[in-house]
């Protein structure tokens, strides 16, 4: 039984079409995961209770970007949260950095590490005393 080209190309194009919707739909699910988590949301408190980030940033408005899936900084287990989050203000950009483990007894996120390092190449160590940069640093931040 021979099957016209046409035919084949048809299903070519719906299957591209149901692929790439599907693809989207889920890369969306992620995203909205990633931002309606406790451990996303602590951070996020974290750098809006510090004045002196806030404004180098140039914030108000705070703009929270997507984080990147494939970047090797966001991992998230059963107990720990490792995660890269690009913010955004009015003067300048750059990256939210934080590591945040589960408290077994009360099943909560806890932040332990809470940096922003602005494309400038000024950090700030959020978790420190509030509104106190830390000296810059040169590299990649590790863990």
């Amino acid at each position: 039984m021979r099957v016209p080209t046409y035919k084949l190309q048809q299903l070519a194009i719906y299957t591209t079409l149901l692929t790439g919707g599907g693809i989207g739909t889920m890369y969306y699910l992620m995203q909205k995961k990633f931002v309606n988590s406790e451990f996303h949301r602590l951070a996020l408190a974290r750098l809006e209770m510090s004045s002196d980030a806030m404004d180098s940033l140039g914030a108000p408005p705070l703009k929270v970007h997507n984080i990147h899936l494939t970047d090797r900084d966001n991992r998230i287990d059963q107990h720990t949260a490792k995660m890269k989050i690009p913010v955004t203000g009015s003067k300048t950009g750059g990256y939210l950095y934080t590591i945040s483990t589960k408290n077994a007894p009360t099943n909560g996120w806890q932040l332990k590490v809470a940096t922003l390092k602005l494309r400038e190449g000024q950090i700030f160590n959020l978790l420190d005393t509030p509104d106190q940069p830390s000296a810059p640093a040169q590299g990649h931040m590790e863990t």
